[in-house]
């Protein structure tokens, strides 16, 4: 009983602890990242920290290593996982999703819910790799990777722009 006790109460410190530092942003600030974000997005300079893939074969998996999309520019710098069937790869297995390269086709539009959509194409020694995201204004983003070589495979993540990081 006397363990309850002790594990209960440490148990809601902890929650308590936790609620109090992450106290929420006011309209302002919210508005003001909100704002960032969407200039960012317009200027191609910003960054997509991601933290679950979900290949087309197989379960939803959380990433515990740093993995990120990063858009500047002319260019993106892809450093994704890659979990699924591919159709013709290089021998040694190739880099999959890890590469530098240039942009073609970039496209920004907004959504019915106040998300911003961003399309492009990157060619590298691989194949054409087609990107769709869906950013929506608290960050939140959902990657899209077609590949003419490999199965479809989609990430979730959070999106910022380059100074805030």
């Amino acid at each position: 009983m006397r363990l309850y006790v002790i594990l209960t109460a440490l148990f809601l410190s902890t929650i308590m602890i936790g609620c109090s530092s992450t106290k929420g942003l006011t309209k302002e600030e919210k508005a003001a990242k909100e704002a960032a974000l969407r200039k960012a997005i317009e200027n191609r300079e910003f960054v997509v920290d991601v933290d679950r893939m979900l290949p087309m074969s197989g379960r939803s998996q959380t990433l515990t290593s740093p993995y990120s999309l990063e858009i500047k520019g002319d260019r993106v710098k892809s450093y994704l996982p890659y979990y699924g069937r591919a159709y013709s790869v290089p021998y040694g297995g190739g880099d999959g999703l890890n590469f530098e390269a240039e942009i073609t086709g970039y496209k920004s539009s907004s959504g019915a819910k106040g998300q911003s959509i961003v399309e492009f194409e990157a060619k590298t020694n691989e194949g054409l790799h087609g990107f769709r995201l869906e950013i929506y204004p608290n960050g939140s983003t959902s990657i899209n990777v077609t590949s003419v070589n490999r199965q479809a495979i989609s990430f979730h993540g959070t999106a910022t722009d380059k100074k805030s990081r």
